[in-house]
Parts: structure tokens; C-alpha cells; sequence
């Protein structure tokens, strides 16, 4: 059992539709906090997108 103080750092995660690029392991921003992470690293699906702004908003409306 880990401390409620710890915190987890999951990177890899990917929107809907998302290549998993050179991630081997990957998962999706519901499937990650379903797993206990406290943060996500999400990079290249928000910063390479077309539209940045539009393709973290789709990812956050997977959390809602």
C-alpha cells in the first residue's frame, strides 16, 4: 500500500484515436486515473496536433 502523500506521474497517455508513436505502453487519460495516476504527461498529441488547444480539450472532455 503506498502513502496518501504519494503522488504518480504517468506519461504516455493518449487521446482518442491518438497513435501511441514510439510509446510502448500507452493509455488513456480515464484509463490512467482509473489506475491511481495523480498527474498525466501528456506531450505530443497536445503539442503536435493541428490545433493544440482542440486536442487537449478532447482529452479532457474524456475525463467528464
Amino acid at each position: 500500500m503506498l502513502p496518501a502523500s504519494m503522488q504518480l506521474v504517468t506519461p504516455g497517455i493518449r487521446g482518442p484515436g491518438d497513435a501511441a508513436g514510439d510509446q510502448k505502453r500507452t493509455l488513456s487519460a480515464p484509463e490512467a486515473i482509473a489506475a491511481g495516476a495523480s498527474w498525466l504527461v501528456i506531450g505530443r498529441p497536445i503539442y503536435a496536433a493541428e490545433n493544440p488547444r482542440a486536442a487537449a480539450e478532447k482529452i479532457l472532455a474524456t475525463l467528464r
